[in-house]
């Protein structure tokens, strides 16, 4: 299968009290600092059954992890990390190996949960995650429209969705300033056939591929919100909910919430499939990621013990049977669904899409792109401009950080 290939919303607080499902009572306060997403709160909603727990869901979770964890002691004791967002931590030092922890707690845990850096398990994966294409079945099935493979026939699709007056803006797109849309462009660059680094460590992106991610990026725009700069996958994620929007290249863990019959207009309306190719014989435009969960470095033993105890307590068969459909778990008790389907097919498409990789040269790299990428969209840079800038700003960091000379 698919996922033993993969060595892979603002503030919301809990707090249990009591032990409810909790297989024990936890005794010491911990704290944890992750995502908002549906995945998330089953997690920490299973945490805070076992008493003195406190979690802090946040979209901007990647920006106040590295701080916070720096501090001595943490002002978190678990953090929530993917393979793009667990670089910072590692290189600041400050989170601490698990391989104990896992022995004295992770009997349930299967290998491929085990993020494992230089020999040591540094994470544990919950979760297997990658963007793909989510629809409006009903919109395109009215129209006739066959369901997009590619990002030519998505754009042809939306202008025939728009032409017919069904929408004003049939296309959502998770292009915040920043890392939202530097994501767009790691999407997109390596299925235009693009290397993101050079043999000494410079980047490759000031090329052909380059010039063609962005232009396929820049097409986007005839069919998305004038406010498209400001959206991340919360905002997209609500664009569907609401019916502003009949296509999205959007994460496999907002599929769920879709047909949350508490918030979604289109519950039932909204379908999945493998992530459109930018050229028709490519793979799926996007990357793989994992979710799990790591533990400070600056806290006591006996808080580390306890905060990891508690995960593995939120990251049990009980907590997937009982949120089967947020999430493409690693964790025993998981059955796949019909929304799961997009995510399996991008995952599994020959040629598959690569992993997301976790390098300090992809961390500045990344930092570059959603820096400068905005002035492209907006018209106040060309292309090769654009592409000229990232490249620069991508060799300043790099210098500063060591890793070119």
């Amino acid at each position: 299968m698919f996922l033993k290939r993969i060595a892979l919303a603002g503030a919301v607080s809990l707090m249990g009290s009591a032990a409810l499902a909790c297989s024990y009572q936890n005794e010491v306060p911990i704290k944890s600092l992750s995502a908002g997403f549906e995945a998330w709160k089953a997690v920490t909603d299973a945490m805070a059954e076992c008493g003195n727990f406190q979690a802090e869901l946040d979209q901007e979770f990647r920006k106040k992890q590295p701080a916070a964890f720096e501090a001595n002691p943490s002002l978190y004791h678990i953090g929530g990390v993917a393979n793009g967002t667990i670089t910072p931590l590692l290189n600041a030092g400050t989170i601490r190996p698990l391989d104990d922890l896992v022995e004295k707690y992770g009997q349930t845990l299967k290998p491929n949960q085990l993020i494992r850096i230089n020999g040591q398990i540094m994470a544990v994966a919950m979760m297997v995650n990658t963007q793909h294409l989510m629809y409006r079945s009903d919109v395109l099935a009215d129209l006739g429209i066959a369901t997009p493979t590619t990002w030519d026939e998505v754009y042809a699709a939306a202008a025939k969705i728009k032409e017919a007056g069904v929408m004003e803006y049939p296309l959502g797109a998770t292009m915040k300033s920043g890392w939202n849309i530097a994501q767009e462009f790691v999407n997109m660059y390596p299925a235009h056939g693009g290397a993101f680094f050079n043999a000494d460590n410079t980047t490759a992106v000031n090329s052909d591929a380059g010039m063609a991610a962005l232009e396929t990026m820049k097409a986007a725009l005839e069919f998305t919100d004038p406010e498209v700069l400001v959206s991340d996958s919360t905002y997209v994620q609500q664009q569907f909910q609401q019916g502003k929007i009949a296509m999205a290249n959007l994460w496999a863990s907002r599929a769920g919430a879709m047909d949350d019959e508490a918030e979604s207009q289109v519950v039932g309306k909204v379908a999945m499939a493998a992530a459109p190719k930018a050229v028709a014989d490519g793979a799926p435009a996007t990357t793989l990621w994992w979710d799990g969960i790591v533990i400070a470095k600056n806290i006591s033993d006996e808080e580390a013990e306890a905060a990891f105890r508690l995960a593995m307590e939120g990251l049990d068969a009980e907590t997937v049977q009982g949120a089967n459909d947020a999430a493409i778990w690693l964790v025993d008790g998981y059955q796949p669904t019909e929304i799961a389907q997009g995510a399996i097919a991008t995952a599994t498409a020959n040629p598959a899409p690569p992993a997301y990789p976790s390098t300090t040269q992809m961390g500045l790299l990344h930092s570059a792109l959603g820096n400068e990428l905005p002035s492209f969209l907006t018209g106040e840079r060309d292309a090769a401009a654009t592409l000229a800038a990232i490249e620069e700003a991508y060799t300043t960091s790099a210098k500063e950080a060591g890793v070119l000379k």
